[in-house]
């Protein structure tokens, strides 16, 4: 089990990274075979799986979405654990919540994460 102290760090680190807008370290938190699933992927980029795999698919998804939303800013709001995933709960892009799951493989990676918003 993720410990709460590990997972509030995590979470702190993440949105930090995010709020950056520095591909660099955001990439940090993912590993090279990261699979992510979200609407945003449909939304923007068309792609009706709503999923990427494999880290330069989703640097290059990514990178592009950063220039879409210059001002990006997400606003933690809560943190949850599993076994070997946390869900980290926010305020995302166009003052939607967000819910992102989070599993991490056993070097502390992220391998897959789904990403859930209100509608």
């Amino acid at each position: 089990m993720i410990s709460k102290e590990t997972a509030e760090h995590f979470a702190n680190t993440w949105i930090a990274s995010w709020n950056s807008h520095n591909m660099e370290h955001i990439l940090e938190h993912y590993s090279d075979d990261i699979e992510i699933t979200t609407p945003m992927i449909k939304l923007a980029g068309g792609i009706d799986s709503g999923s990427l795999k494999g880290k330069q698919a989703v640097a290059d998804y990514w990178t592009r979405a950063l220039h879409k939303v210059p001002d990006l800013h997400f606003e933690l709001v809560d943190v949850t654990v599993c076994i070997h995933s946390v869900a980290l709960y926010y305020k995302s892009i166009m003052n939607k919540m967000a819910i992102e799951v989070m599993f991490f493989d056993a070097q502390g990676k992220i391998n897959r994460m789904f990403a859930h918003y209100t509608m």
